[in-house]
């Protein structure tokens, strides 16, 4: 049986015709409980969300108070900072130092034409020795260079004890003037070896034809550039190539140490002569670019002290002292100056008490005696603002190396007792809450003269 309503077989070819199917799904019945579940949901996502924001809020509020904060601490800073400058009436801390030397003159020339016909030379070009050294032979400061750097002509010297005034002119000139370092230090090992040569009886093993003075040396100082009218008041220059102390400084401070300890058999220097170098050589003390130099200088001084006879160290002695107390301005120089003289001797302790002592007299007018020194210092109100303690940190150590370096003291109770006095307002009348500059500096120092100085 055909049913009528049945497609046609065409109709079922053609796609067009084709009726899609309806899927008739059951519709699913929503309870109350997934509108429930629903609504829980919603709700845990609207807390997270406002957690998250509270969150945010929060990391922003503290990055505010952390900027206000740090705001706040820098202002503070910056009012102690500002307290601490009005308290302390300095902003910066001095230092010690000024230079020496100015600017540098024109070297001489070291040609010696008096070389050539000295018996030493002849002697040796004549020798068959000559020809074992291989010397060049075309002029005679080369050739007394050659033996001088191989260390033949300290031995020719001694061999023959003997050295020509031309000989010895040309190693203190070489010495001091060569731009050859090499030269330059054997020229000096070579005037140190005769100097330091001596007899049983306490003269010299070599005889020397010639013998530089105060004014060959004092001539070298100027070719150096030193400046003689020293003083340490005057404006810090800027060193170039042409200002500073030269290479050759070093051989002439060694010179004049052999010079010093040699007075038993040549006296070089006179009294005075033998004070201006004293005092030279504490203005190079002051010099900062001399302090690769300070063992020389010190074992220079130790020499130039024990240079005069007791008969001219008293007078010698105090001489020095003014001229010092004249030249060196009351800052940290000052205590330089003092302190560089060692305290190895009686003498260089006497002269570091005496030089401390006319340092101190100037400080205060009208003042000619060390009572009159304490009375001075002790009418000074520490606790005032005013007072300037960078002044009193001076006076301090003016009086420590004054009192305690000479042991003449010792034996006056006056001033003993009066220093005493004096340590206890330093150590006591300032507190250790007072922040002015270099209030600490003065309270600590004068407690440790106190205690295991003075009552010990």
């Amino acid at each position: 049986m055909i049913d009528m309503d049945d497609p046609l077989d065409f109709e079922r070819e053609d796609q067009l015709l084709k009726v899609p199917s309806i899927n008739k799904k059951r519709k699913k019945v929503i309870g109350l409980d997934d509108l429930l579940n629903d609504h829980l949901i919603e709700q845990n996502k609207l807390k997270e969300q406002q957690s998250k924001k509270a969150k945010a809020r929060k990391d922003n509020h503290e990055d505010d108070d952390e900027c206000g904060n740090e705001a706040m601490l820098s202002k503070i800073v910056e009012k102690c900072e500002k307290q601490m400058n009005e308290l302390g009436g300095e902003e910066e801390i001095s230092h010690w130092g000024v230079p020496a030397f100015g600017d540098q003159k024109a070297f001489p020339h070291l040609g010696f034409s008096e070389l050539e016909s000295c018996n030493l030379l002849q002697s040796f070009m004549n020798n068959k020795l000559n020809a074992v050294v291989e010397l060049a032979s075309e002029k005679g400061d080369m050739f007394l260079e050659g033996l001088l750097i191989n260390g033949w002509l300290p031995k020719l010297v001694f061999f023959g004890n003997h050295v020509e005034k031309s000989v010895a002119s040309w190693a203190f000139n070489t010495m001091l003037y060569s731009t050859k370092e090499e030269l330059q230090t054997c020229a000096c090992d070579f005037w140190c070896a005769i100097l330091s040569s001596t007899k049983e009886d306490g003269q010299l093993t070599v005889k020397i034809d010639w013998f530089p003075n105060y004014k060959d040396l004092r001539r070298a100082l100027d070719i150096y550039g030193f400046l003689f009218n020293f003083s340490s008041s005057a404006e810090t220059m800027e060193t170039d190539s042409s200002r500073g102390p030269p290479q050759s400084i070093s051989a002439w401070v060694r010179f004049v140490t052999a010079c010093f300890l040699i007075r038993s058999q040549k006296a070089i220097f006179s009294a005075a002569e033998a004070e201006e170098m004293v005092e030279i050589f504490i203005c190079l003390f002051l010099d900062r670019q001399l302090q690769g130099l300070w063992m020389l200088l010190n074992d220079c001084m130790q020499a130039a002290v024990n240079f005069f006879t007791d008969q001219e160290w008293s007078s010698s002695c105090e001489n020095i002292a003014k001229f010092i107390a004249c030249r060196v301005s009351k800052d940290l120089n000052c205590i330089q100056a003092v302190e560089c003289i060692s305290e190895v001797s009686s003498r260089c302790k006497q002269l570091r008490s005496a030089v401390a002592y006319e340092s101190l007299l100037p400080c205060f007018d009208g003042v000619i005696s060390g009572e009159e020194i304490f009375r001075s210092l002790t009418a000074i109100n520490l606790k005032d603002k005013s007072c300037d303690l960078f002044k009193m940190y001076i006076y301090l150590v003016l009086l420590e190396n004054w009192i305690l370096s000479n042991p003449v003291y010792d034996n006056d109770p006056v001033l003993y007792e009066m220093f005493c006095l004096y340590l206890k307002n330093c150590s006591c009348l300032i507190s250790s809450t007072d922040l002015r500059f270099y209030a600490s500096k003065i309270r600590n120092r004068a407690a440790y003269l106190l205690h295991f100085f003075i009552q010990t």
